[in-house]
């Protein structure tokens, strides 16, 4: 298993339980983090995805009730919820392409959800990075950064 892999396990764990206890398990669920058998890089790289999707949690409602059609969210398994969360948290902060997060989404699904979910978060994550990709300017949609556009001098 993946280095990454173990990352996302470990701060989608931490976002289930802030889903049913809410912030203030945000001790226990570090702890929980910390007593883990990874290595320190591991456990700091779980940390900080798992404050950067949990911080992003409304803003990554906000765009799942778009694309989970025929869904509220709070009547999704909890963990499908959890892990589209944290996809979508990843995929909008642009450090992995979307293709990888997507592929990892769905092995988190394999391996803490019900049969039928792989192919729900498929779903649902490839019409947020379609929605996504089209936002971007169309040198970017290739999932490579552009440097920005530097000011041209005005011409003469």
């Amino acid at each position: 298993m993946s280095r990454r892999h173990r990352v996302r396990r470990l701060a989608l764990q931490g976002l289930c339980c802030l889903d049913v206890q809410g912030d203030r398990a945000e001790e226990l669920v570090g702890q929980f983090i910390d007593d883990s058998r990874e290595p320190p890089q591991t456990l700091a790289a779980a940390r900080t995805l798992l404050a950067a999707a949990n911080a992003a949690r409304e803003e990554s409602d906000r765009i799942l009730a778009r694309h989970a059609r025929h869904w509220d969210l709070s009547r999704l398994a909890l963990v499908d919820r959890n892990i589209l969360r944290l996809a979508v948290a990843e995929m909008r902060s642009g450090r992995a392409p979307p293709k990888v997060v997507i592929s990892e989404a769905i092995r988190l699904a394999m391996e803490f959800s019900s049969a039928d979910s792989p192919r729900f978060v498929n779903g649902v994550l490839d019409a947020v990075m379609k929605e996504m990709t089209a936002s971007r300017p169309a040198a970017d949609r290739d999932g490579q950064r552009q440097p920005p556009e530097q000011p041209q001098p005005p011409k003469q």
